[in-house]
């Protein structure tokens, strides 16, 4: 497939001989820039991994076999050739495999079973800035074998928002890049006052407002749960389907085919409804208007 052109390409260049001449690189670029899929694919294409794996770190894992299906449509390979990933319960890579998109969890296991990573040229740390536990401990264990067991390893950090000067001193002083990316304008309304519906009640209020407007492209809408995201499609397939519209669930329990089905453009409007998986490392083309429930389930621990 021919590559659309993002705002991170200018800047490929300078990436890769920067990390020719450094062991470890900061690179900053705001979300959709396209540092996800086309970071890594320059580093694969210049060489860099000097013919061992380059690993890129991801926060979940939806956006990781995205990002590894993505870079293999660009390069007009199946996912488990020159590219794959790996989650958890799910393998695809093969003996071709040269660049691999993992989870977090996968990394630590193969630091554990591997810590010196003998077989890995490179590791990329994506979505840096959500700062995980196990990204952290992750680039505490790279940057120690950089430098006792693995001098020649690359380390690659990348972030939309998180300050790079910290991570740059973490890392010996490294060099840092930054794409400026591409803006655009967005206007923000709230509701006048507090809404005492149900959750569901209040997405399909928001989505007849919003064709009664005549507002065009598709819709994404924040949900905090798979729960929730169930009541708001019954809620709004009627009204939804009087108006030629599909109304497409997203979050990481489901199928391959069916979060396929709602990231991918289509011929039909949309309607996603999405738990914050969708907030970071997934760009979603065609949507025009976003609905945040400002709800969201987080995990926490009480002694």
């Amino acid at each position: 497939m021919a590559d659309v052109a993002l705002p991170i390409d200018p800047l490929l260049p300078d990436i890769v001989s920067t990390l020719r001449g450094a062991r470890s690189l900061v690179l900053e670029a705001p979300p959709g820039a396209g540092k996800t899929t086309r970071v890594p694919r320059a580093l694969l294409e210049a060489g860099l991994g000097q013919g061992k794996e380059i690993i890129v770190l991801q926060p979940r894992r939806l956006p990781t076999r995205l990002a590894a299906q993505r870079v293999s449509e660009e390069l007009g390979e199946r996912v488990g050739d020159s590219v794959g990933y790996q989650v958890r319960f799910e393998d695809v890579r093969s003996a071709k495999t040269r660049l691999s998109f993992v989870t977090e969890g996968v990394l630590g296991r193969r630091l554990l079973s591997d810590p010196k990573l003998r077989d890995v040229g490179i590791v990329v740390l994506d979505e840096f800035h959500e700062r995980h536990l196990s990204a952290d401990i992750s680039l505490a264990l790279l940057r120690r074998l950089q430098e006792t067991a693995r001098p020649d390893l690359k380390v690659v950090v990348m972030s939309a928002t998180l300050e790079a000067e910290p991570i740059r001193a973490y890392l010996g002083g490294c060099p840092s890049l930054r794409s400026e990316g591409r803006r655009f304008d967005v206007s923000v309304e709230y509701l006048p006052s507090p809404d005492d519906r149900h959750l569901d009640q209040q997405v399909l209020s928001g989505i007849k407002r919003l064709f009664t407007q005549g507002v065009d492209g598709d819709v994404l809408v924040f949900l905090p749960g798979a729960g929730e995201i169930r009541r708001a499609r019954d809620a709004c397939a009627e009204f939804a389907e009087r108006h030629g519209t599909d109304v497409l669930p997203l979050h990481g329990d489901l199928s391959p085919a069916e979060q396929d089905r709602a990231v991918r453009r289509s011929s039909r409007r949309k309607i996603i409804l999405s738990t914050n998986v969708a907030e970071t490392s997934v760009t979603i083309d065609g949507v025009a208007v976003v609905i945040d429930s400002g709800l969201a389930r987080v995990a926490s621990h009480s002694p």
